[in-house]
C-alpha cells in the first residue's frame, strides 16, 4: 500500500511511485489499459497482487512485459517483436508460446535440412552433368541458384554471459549475526542473522522500502551496521550489482565501460584481453558475442536502451572473478532469451549468490532459499524457491498470533470430555500423532531443501522434495482445521 499521502511524487521511491501510476490507472476502470513493465521496480508481494486486480479487469489489456507469471496467468495472446523479421502472433499463455516456439524452432530446422540437402544434390548434377546444361535445363538450374541465394534458417543470436574463473571459497564465506540499522531515526533493519555457505543461492524479498538493498550494503562493507557484526571470509570475494546502474559512467564507451578504464585516442594501441573458462578472449569478441557488434561497442553508455545498460553491467561484472555475486534486481528491462541464459549461468555458477529480485519466475527457477523481510526490520529465511517461500510463510491470520512461537501456537490443547460419535472420537484421539508425522515429514524436505548439497548433488531429486514440502505441508494445514473442528464441536455439546 501506498503511505505518506502528503509527500511529493518526486521524493517518493521508484516502487512507491510506480504503485501511484498502477493504482491511478485501474482506478479508471477503462476499457483498454496499457501497462509498459508494469512489474519493474514493484515488489512480489505487490506484482501477486497487481495479477489478482488485473485478471478481475474487465476491459481489455495490452502490456509490455518480460514477468513469465505474468505472461503465463493474465494473457490470452502473445505478439512477438523479432527485429528483421516483424510480428508474430500466437495464441494463448507463456507456456503455449514456447510450445509454439519450440514446434516451429523444429519445423525450420526440419525445411533447413531439406533445403541444404537439395541444394548438395543440385550442386553434385550440376558437377557431374556439365552437358545437360542446355535449354531443357536452365529452369532447373535457375532454380538451384535462386534456392542457394535464398536466406535458410538461423537460429536468434543470444547473448553469450560468461564468468571468470572462479576462485575456491573457503568455510566461511559471509556471516551476519543479530545485525540492526536505522536512517533518520527509522529503524530499518533489526536483530537480521545470516548465514551464506558455499554453493547457495538466496533470494531476498519483501515490499519496497524493507530494507533489502541496506542489507546488503550492511553484508558488503559499504555500510557499517549499528548493531550487531558482520565476517566476511578471507577467500571471499564479491562482486556487486547495482540497481541503480550507478557503476557505468554515462560518458563512457560501451567498449571503455567492459574495460574499467577510459582510452587515450581514437584507437586503442594494443588488443585487450579477458580470462574466461581457461581461455584468453579478445574483449572485442566477448561483446561482440554479448550482442556489441564493434560499432557499437565505440557508442556511449548514456545512448544505450535499458536492457543494453543491464547487460553490460552483468558483462563486467562476471569479468571480475568474483566467487560470491550480490545481485541487485538484475532482471530489469532485460529480454526473455536473455533472463533465461542468466538463469543458466547462475544455476552453472561455482560460487555463492545474494539475489534481490521481484521476479518470482527467476527466484523459482534459481532460488535455494528466501529471506523475506516483513517490513518491520525482521527477516526469516525459508527453504527452497518461491514457490516453496509461498506456501510456508504464515497467512496474516497466524501472524497476528503475538508472543508465541507458531508451532507452540498451533498445538493442540488437552481436549474437553463431551459426546462425539465413537469414530469421530477414535479420530480425535488419534489427531496428534497424525499432526506430529506431518510435521515430521515437512521438517524433512525443508531440511533436504535448505542443504546446498542436495542442489550440487542431487538437483533432479529438488522438484520431488519440493512436492513433498508442499503436501506435507498441505496436510498439516488440514490436520490442524480438523482438530479445531473436532474441538469446537465437542467443547459445544
Amino acid at each position: 500500500g501506498v503511505k505518506e499521502w502528503e509527500r511529493p511524487l518526486q521524493e517518493l521511491s521508484g516502487g512507491t511511485r510506480k504503485r501511484v501510476a498502477v493504482a491511478r490507472a485501474l482506478l479508471t476502470k477503462p476499457d483498454l489499459l496499457l501497462l509498459d513493465e508494469p512489474t519493474n521496480h514493484l515488489d512480489a508481494d505487490t506484482v501477486d497482487w497487481l495479477e489478482e486486480e488485473l485478471d478481475r479487469l474487465q476491459g481489455a489489456l495490452l502490456l509490455v512485459t518480460h514477468d513469465r507469471y505474468f505472461l503465463d496467468d493474465l494473457v490470452d495472446r502473445i505478439v512477438e517483436i523479432d527485429p528483421g523479421e516483424g510480428l508474430a502472433s500466437y495464441p494463448g499463455n507463456y507456456q503455449a508460446f514456447l510450445e509454439a516456439k519450440a514446434a516451429q524452432r523444429e519445423q525450420a530446422a526440419l525445411q533447413a535440412h531439406k533445403r541444404e540437402r537439395w541444394i548438395a544434390q543440385e550442386v553434385a548434377w550440376l558437377r557431374r552433368a556439365p552437358e545437360a546444361r542446355r535449354t531443357k535445363s536452365k529452369a532447373r538450374i535457375e532454380r538451384a541458384r535462386k534456392l542457394m541465394s535464398e536466406k535458410g534458417y538461423a537460429r536468434a543470436q543470444t547473448a553469450a554471459l560468461q564468468t571468470a574463473a572462479v576462485p575456491r571459497l573457503g568455510h566461511t564465506v559471509i556471516e551476519a549475526t543479530g545485525v540492526g540499522k536505522s536512517f533518520d531515526g527509522r529503524r530499518i533493519i533489526e536483530d537480521v542473522d545470516l548465514i551464506l555457505q558455499r554453493g547457495e543461492r538466496i533470494g531476498i524479498v519483501g515490499r519496497n522500502g524493507a530494507g533489502k538493498t541496506t542489507f546488503l550494503r550492511v553484508l558488503l562493507g559499504e555500510l557499517p551496521p549499528d548493531e550487531g557484526n558482520v565476517v566476511i571470509g578471507k577467500n571471499t570475494r564479491a562482486a556487486y550489482y547495482d540497481q541503480q546502474r550507478a557503476q557505468l559512467d554515462p560518458e563512457w564507451s560501451v567498449y571503455e565501460s567492459a574495460l574499467g578504464e577510459r582510452i587515450r585516442g581514437d584507437v586503442r594501441q594494443s588488443e585487450d584481453f579477458v580470462e574466461l573458462s581457461g581461455k584468453r578472449i579478445a574483449l572485442r569478441d566477448y561483446l561482440d558475442d554479448l550482442l556489441f557488434p564493434v560499432p557499437m561497442q565505440k557508442m556511449q553508455v548514456k545512448a544505450l536502451s535499458g536492457g543494453e545498460r543491464n547487460r553490460l553491467l552483468l558483462a563486467r561484472l562476471f569479468l571480475q572473478g568474483a566467487n560470491v555475486l550480490v545481485l541487485d534486481e538484475p532482471t530489469n528491462d532485460l529480454d526473455l532469451v536473455t533472463l533465461n541464459v542468466l538463469e543458466q549461468l547462475l544455476l552453472q555458477y561455482g560460487g555463492s549468490v545474494l539475489l534481490v529480485t521481484h521476479d518470482r519466475y527467476f527466484l523459482d527457477k534459481v532460488a535455494t532459499s528466501i529471506l523475506a523481510f516483513d517490513g518491520e526490520g525482521h527477516a526469516v529465511r525459508y527453504p527452497g524457491n518461491y514457490e516453496t517461500y509461498a506456501t510456508l510463510r504464515p497467512s496474516p491470520a497466524a501472524a497476528a498470533i503475538a508472543g508465541k512461537p507458531a508451532r507452540e501456537a498451533r498445538r493442540p490443547r488437552p481436549r474437553k470430555p463431551g459426546k462425539l460419535s465413537f469414530k469421530e472420537q477414535r479420530e480425535l484421539e488419534s489427531m496428534e500423532s497424525l499432526i506430529e508425522a506431518a510435521e515430521a515429514a515437512k521438517a524433512a524436505a525443508e531440511t533436504k531443501l535448505s542443504d546446498p548439497q542436495t542442489y550440487a548433488r542431487e538437483p533432479q531429486r529438488v522438484p520431488d522434495l519440493q512436492r513433498e514440502l508442499e503436501r506435507s505441508s498441505a496436510e498439516a494445514e488440514r490436520l490442524y482445521a480438523r482438530w479445531q473442528e473436532l474441538q469446537d464441536r465437542e467443547s459445544e455439546q
